[in-house]
């Protein structure tokens, strides 16, 4: 007699990414998108906030964008490798890539220097942090871009939601923009995008 056919396997659940990133994820000069000293240089920061408005302080925000002239093809030179040690050298300081990827403090606080995108007035950004079965992903819109008023995101939302994707101005060429993952009001959490 033949033993009985195995049944069929399930599918194995998500797991949590993290927080596990401390080991091949960041790089040298992974918020430094802009050259250094480049006149144009913006900055985008603030905190990456739990349902309860605490920092997340092992998360890490991706940035994509169109460099300043629109192109959308990026350029190596993030992830630079030294030629004799094949050790992570990081970004060659001149090119403008398209792409930052930057870990939050012990607060949840990220900072990332770039420059403004050519074609759009936003800045897209993945998330990911503990708990989380899939990253997230958003977009900062520039408080002071023009086409805000155009967008077809931004107008197909209401005002309260339309609020979670804009910038606050926190200085000269400074935008500050927290992301919040979750919220006891619906209208706090941060608008999140499905690309699925």
């Amino acid at each position: 007699m033949n033993p009985p056919a195995p049944a069929a396997p399930l599918p194995t659940p998500s797991q949590t990414v993290g927080p596990f990133y401390g080991y091949a994820l960041p790089f040298t000069g992974g918020a430094d998108i802009a050259p250094p000293g480049h006149p144009d240089t913006l900055t985008l920061h603030g905190r990456v906030l739990d349902g309860e408005g605490r920092g997340i302080p092992d998360a890490f925000v991706e940035l994509w964008q169109p460099a300043p002239d629109g192109s959308r093809t990026g350029a190596p030179g993030s992830l630079r490798r030294d030629p004799v040690t094949g050790a992570v050298i990081g970004r060659d300081s001149v090119t403008f890539t398209g792409f930052g990827r930057v870990a939050t403090d012990a607060d949840g606080h990220f900072t990332l220097r770039t420059l403004a995108p050519g074609g759009v007035p936003y800045l897209s950004l993945a998330v990911f942090a503990r708990g989380l079965l899939h990253h997230l992903y958003t977009r900062a819109y520039l408080h002071d871009a023009d086409g805000l008023d155009r967008d077809p995101l931004l107008t197909r939302l209401a005002p309260a939601r339309r609020t979670t994707l804009v910038t606050v101005p926190d200085g000269p060429r400074t935008h500050r923009f927290d992301i919040r993952l979750q919220g006891a009001d619906p209208h706090e959490e941060t608008v999140f995008l499905d690309f699925g």
